[in-house]
């Protein structure tokens, strides 16, 4: 059941313009991979698609933000067209 609010408590619907932040892939910094790591990202997304965090649990000391942002940059020329 809903909780009933009190007089005084206002709904907190809107959010405020700076909590809102849009980060281009311009300010990303390059993630470098060894060869090894490369070829498995590559490998793996062949076979599982887009699932980071699954890609990314195969690679020690990676996380799923940093083989997609990597994944990203990588192929950015594909998504300037």
């Amino acid at each position: 059941m809903e909780k009933r609010r009190g007089n005084n408590e206002e709904p907190n619907n809107c959010i405020s313009p700076c909590s809102q932040v849009e980060v281009s892939s311009i300010e990303w910094e390059f993630i470098h991979m060894s060869e090894q790591e490369e070829d498995l990202i590559f490998r793996m997304y062949k076979l599982v698609g887009d699932r980071w965090g699954l890609i990314a649990g195969r690679i020690p000391g990676r996380k799923a933000e940093e083989i997609e942002r990597f994944w990203l940059m990588k192929h950015r020329q594909v998504f300037d067209k």
